[in-house]
């Protein structure tokens, strides 16, 4: 009776991060959310790229921006694909803003900028950048939502998460990367972030899926996650750090399931 109270609780978060971003659809809460754990879903095929762009100049989207799957690439400023801090975005969303049906090439410069709530549906990215995508809404009401669509070749994170609120990454798939998701742990303003990583698949090489600060009230829930090619289970799928706010390295502090910041538990992962 307790796990079957356990399972229940955990899905209604994952559906109700969701459902605060329009992302509701009975097919999704049919066959993603409500999958038993570990259950083997099939990933999406990487998209065939229609057409090319080169971006001179960052985006900026209010409402939706439809890329029609075209290829995205940087040139000229975002003409780069190192890991300097200081790099502009392809695309800065605006709060509320929506992007979709994006392929980012390379180079990729700093992806994406959420300055609030955002979804990002079916973006892929061919060759992370210095990151993918930065979430960095102040209200702690923010929800971003990353919604299928996949990266490969992050040297570090994926997914940085500078801001406040909650972040929802849901059939998503990762591969040859450092982190898929970080809670920045030495931002100058620091919040508690809510994270929920659902029905993704993860392929080696990798390091870690997330990372939390625990002093600052991150939480971290995973669920139905897919692990290929890590037999001696090397990826640490949370990990836990003292964030702090004045820039210094923060210091892990524990990884694992420890039921308040890292909330899974071992049927949440599968391996193959």
């Amino acid at each position: 009776m307790t796990s079957h109270q356990r399972k229940t609780g955990r899905r209604r978060a994952v559906v109700g991060g969701l459902s605060a971003l329009g992302i509701t659809g009975a097919a999704i809460v049919t066959s993603t959310l409500l999958a038993p754990a570990g259950a083997a879903t099939t990933a999406a095929a990487w998209p065939q790229a229609k057409g090319s762009k080169p971006v001179a100049t960052t985006i900026e989207v209010s409402g939706t921006y439809d890329g029609k799957l075209a290829r995205f690439s940087g040139t000229g400023e975002l003409g780069s694909d190192g890991q300097s801090e200081s790099q502009k975005p392809l695309f800065v969303l605006k709060d509320g803003a929506t992007l979709k049906n994006v392929v980012i090439g390379t180079p990729a410069a700093d992806g994406v900028h959420c300055l609030g709530s955002c979804t990002l549906q079916n973006v892929w990215w061919e060759n992370v950048g210095e990151d993918a995508a930065t979430f960095k809404g102040t209200s702690k009401t923010s929800v971003y939502a990353v919604h299928g669509g996949g990266a490969k070749g992050a040297s570090d994170k994926v997914f940085q998460f500078n801001g406040a609120g909650k972040l929802v990454v849901d059939k998503f798939q990762v591969a040859d990367f450092g982190k898929l998701v970080r809670s920045c742990g030495n931002c100058k303003k620091q919040y508690p972030r809510t994270i929920l990583i659902n029905d993704v698949d993860i392929t080696t090489p990798g390091k870690s899926i997330v990372g939390v600060n625990a002093n600052y009230g991150d939480t971290a829930s995973l669920r139905n996650i897919r692990i290929h090619g890590d037999a001696k289970k090397k990826i640490k799928p949370c990990t836990r750090f003292t964030g702090n706010n004045t820039g210094k390295e923060p210091k892990e502090t524990g990884t694992g399931p420890d039921g308040t910041t890292c909330r899974y538990e071992a049927g949440d992962l599968s391996y193959d």
